[in-house]
């Protein structure tokens, strides 16, 4: 086992950039494990390595497991990763980083991982408010620096912060960044070359932050370790709001709301019984494009 970083070491020394890499990508549908992999690819392409890519997204719509292996070196035989093998794991999701811990390389592999978790509706085992869930129950300081060298980060709340929640997965990069030996110029090259025109800023800024980012994994661990779904107040009353402009219409959430509070309205989902709604907040982790939003409004008006 070995010991704790300390507080200054969530950086260490760079990869050197004529080095090869194995980087293993892994969420949730609708998360941006593609777009982490297409910019490490373009980037390794861009310094001259031969390049492979292999990914799974079939279940991507639904809210499932997505993963991607991207390999670098002078030559690259095989375009996936075997267990034990990858130099570095980014995970967007919580318990997707825990599934995939026991494929980074012994001693020296790389843990960078968003503390979000996306609790699936089968680990909703009672639909009681409050209700405990059977959600991993591991935290950061269980797992960085035990089990692997990295960090782990609220990169959905850093980029909730700058203004949308979508671009978590370019502040996990940013992180990522910081230990590979790369000039930043060619990072914001690259994440300007594969981003949609309109989102040009908001990933910089999300890059940015996630490379600068310094708070000690401890910091994060209460939060990250409070029960998936929190034990409701005597006074709980459960707001739900869909984004309009946010929503496509593709019904996963009034299809999986286990108490029937959501229907479709035409192209869109609406809310259509808010009194039934006891906080489980499975349509708010499963809709693909962040268009529901749960919440507690203490004692309604």
């Amino acid at each position: 086992m070995r010991p704790l970083p300390h507080e200054d070491d969530s950086a260490p020394a760079p990869r050197p950039a004529t080095a090869g890499l194995n980087i293993l990508v892994v969420g949730v549908g609708g998360q941006g494990v593609l777009m982490i992999s297409k910019a490490l690819a373009l980037l390794a392409q861009r310094r001259g390595f031969a390049v492979k890519q292999s990914e799974v997204h079939g279940m991507a719509k639904r809210g499932g497991i997505v993963f991607s292996h991207v390999r670098f070196a002078e030559q690259v035989w095989s375009p996936t990763i075997a267990r034990g093998e990858a130099d570095v794991l980014v995970a967007l999701e919580w318990a997707e980083a825990l599934r995939w811990l026991d494929h980074l390389r012994p001693g020296r592999g790389i843990f960078i991982a968003d503390t979000r978790r996306i609790v699936p509706p089968f680990a909703c085992r009672s639909r009681k408010p409050g209700a405990p869930s059977a959600y991993a129950r591991e935290t950061p300081a269980d797992v960085v620096g035990r089990h692997a060298e990295g960090c782990a980060l609220d990169a959905t709340g850093i980029a909730t912060a700058l203004g949308d929640s979508r671009a978590a997965n370019t502040v996990l990069l940013g992180r990522l960044s910081a230990w590979l030996d790369y000039p930043v110029s060619d990072w914001h090259e690259v994440i300007a070359a594969i981003v949609p025109k309109g989102t040009r800023e908001i990933n910089r800024a999300a890059f940015d932050a996630g490379r600068a980012w310094t708070t000690p994994v401890a910091d994060e661990t209460a939060a990250t370790s409070a029960p998936a779904v929190a034990a409701p107040a005597p006074d709980l009353h459960i707001g739900v709001t869909i984004d309009a402009a946010w929503c496509k219409g593709c019904g996963i959430c009034v299809k999986l709301c286990p108490e029937r509070c959501l229907a479709m309205s035409g192209p869109t989902a609406i809310v259509k019984t808010p009194t039934a709604c006891t906080g489980c907040r499975v349509c708010e982790w499963l809709c693909p494009d962040f268009a529901v939003t749960v919440r507690n409004e203490g004692v309604p008006a």
